[in-house]
């Protein structure tokens, strides 16, 4: 399995061919078919080592875990 920062390389450059969009269909729903996967992955990472984190914040009694809320970058 590729790791978390292989694929997240690999998803921005499916969106970058896909924003092109003179992808023919089948390719398109070949890249999307591909991203869906690999944005899976990167959610079950990610969802792993925050569990992980949690647990380590627990064992430490002075830290409370809080829910991770994500920033909001539209604005790229």
């Amino acid at each position: 399995m590729p790791k978390f920062e292989e694929c997240l390389e690999r998803l921005e450059k499916i969106v970058a061919e896909l924003e092109k969009g003179d992808v023919p269909l089948d390719r398109a729903l070949q890249l999307f078919d591909e991203g869906m996967k690999l944005s899976g992955s990167c959610r079950k990472e990610l969802e792993d080592a925050e569990g992980k984190v949690e647990i380590l914040l627990k064992r430490n009694g002075k830290l409370q875990p809080e829910p991770f809320e994500p920033a909001n970058d539209a604005t790229k």
